[in-house]
């Protein structure tokens, strides 16, 4: 929901309020850090009871787009989705969009983790480069035919043994060369300058700040 206020005959954006498509609560401490001192309020599809929406697409734009729309239509606000995942350079790719459920539907963190280091221990440490990719995309409404998309990368090195205790996801498994840890063993406040979930909704908050100014 959008609010103005008349001020010399021209209309001020105030706030906003935008529906957020996911229930990964990772994804949403991180997302709500970053907003911390923002004006938009983003409200939980939970919130508004939104069902599920099987994701179809083989690309995480496809994905995000399904899930925002999915819902921006249930609730009738805007919506911000995101699809994000880990690609592996030694595995083609894997497991890309399919990273929530590598290791099958509803698979926990570990489990994934699990199959994940399995599949490359056959390589060595060198070969095992990987990124974090996130696309985010918000719709102003659900019929939205130009949603504004955003997508960014987070480059690191898949480990031997999962070490830390922070994150999701593949985050204890996923080494950043630059700080000498991997992204479990870094603070929230130091991973939102860094990887990709944050890198993207900067973006999309800066658009919207300047659609909506």
């Amino acid at each position: 929901m959008w609010y103005f206020k008349l001020y010399k005959s021209t209309l001020v954006y105030i706030n906003m309020d935008i529906v957020l498509a996911t229930n990964n609560q990772g994804k949403i401490r991180e997302f709500r850090k970053i907003l911390n001192n923002s004006n938009i309020n983003l409200i939980l599809q939970s919130n508004y009871n939104v069902p599920d929406i099987e994701e179809t697409g083989i690309t995480f734009v496809e994905n995000a787009i399904i899930k925002a729309r999915h819902a921006s239509k249930c609730t009738g606000l805007p919506a911000i989705a995101d699809d994000s995942g880990l690609s592996v350079d030694c595995l083609n790719g894997q497991p890309g969009v399919y990273s929530a459920r590598y290791s099958g539907e509803h698979a926990t963190d570990q489990e994934n983790i699990s199959k994940l280091l399995h599949e490359i221990s056959k390589y060595p440490e060198e070969a095992r480069t990987a990124r974090y990719w996130c696309v985010i995309v918000f719709m102003k409404h659900f019929n939205d035919p130009t949603p504004i998309i955003c997508q960014n990368s987070w480059e690191g090195i898949i480990t031997s043994n999962p070490r830390g205790s922070n994150g999701f996801g593949y985050d204890p498994c996923f080494y950043v060369p630059g700080l000498g840890k991997t992204a479990s063993e870094i603070s929230l406040e130091m991973k939102c300058k860094l990887d990709a979930h944050c890198q993207s909704m900067r973006q999309v908050i800066e658009i919207i700040s300047e659609m909506y100014k």
